[in-house]
């Protein structure tokens, strides 16, 4: 054997080798995957068409029975809604009650302060005005209510006399009264509401104080964290 033939050899296996070799091409590929689909689709068909059948296939009686149970099962769902929404409905009216009785204890509280037929406590001031001369008239007791009033006071009581919307003072010759109640010395008010703004303002130049202490009188102002006004008016 020549070295041509030697050669020559080896270079027809390779071509056979490369003959037998599998070739993929794009239309092959593209066949597959056409393949892979209409096996999926086919599968989905068979699976829907068993579905249907059992439906188509079951008897009468099977069917009226799958539909009693769902038209039972519907009504326990529309019972199960009923009842929710009367609870609903049971929980809004308890809590509008429960509101509305709130707010209707919160105003006759209210009412009943300014009306002075409940006791009632908080920050306030107690005012003594000491009178060795007889010298304070009702009308400067008058202006030392006003004056709270003014300065925010929402409950007053002047010594055991609740203040009402209606007070008034009247001279007497015996002293001053109050709500047709004669007063003694010395004049105690207590008046709830912010001490600084009640101090303040009975303070002010040419005010309450400066007027009384003026005519010979003695004030005094005690500013206090809780003030308790005991004293009521009747109803």
């Amino acid at each position: 054997m020549t070295g041509s033939e030697r050669e020559a050899r080896p270079e027809g296996l390779r071509g056979l080798l490369a003959l037998l070799r599998p070739r993929v091409t794009a239309g092959q590929i593209a066949g597959g995957l056409l393949c892979l689909v209409l096996g999926f689709a086919v599968t989905a068909q068979v699976r829907s068409t068993q579905r249907d059948s059992t439906f188509a296939t079951a008897r009468q009686d099977e069917l009226v029975g799958i539909l009693a149970d769902l038209g039972q099962r519907s009504e326990r769902l529309r019972a199960d809604l009923r009842d929710l929404e009367a609870t609903k409905a049971g929980l809004e009216r308890d809590a509008a009650g429960g509101s509305a009785l709130e707010e209707a204890r919160e105003r006759a509280t209210t009412y009943g302060l300014l009306a002075g037929t409940l006791p009632a406590e908080g920050p306030g001031i107690e005012l003594l005005i000491s009178d060795p001369g007889d010298r304070v008239k009702a009308i400067d007791l008058l202006d030392a209510l006003q004056e709270l009033r003014d300065a925010g006071a929402e409950v007053v009581q002047v010594n055991d006399v609740r203040v009402g919307v209606d007070t008034y003072f009247m001279d007497d010759r015996n002293g001053v009264r109050i709500d047709g109640r004669l007063l003694s010395l010395p004049y105690r008010f207590l008046a709830i509401g912010d001490p600084h703004t009640m101090t303040t303002a009975l303070n002010i130049p040419g005010g309450l104080v400066r007027t009384l202490r003026g005519a010979g009188a003695t004030v005094l102002i005690t500013p206090r964290a809780k003030v308790a006004v005991g004293a009521v008016r009747s109803p």
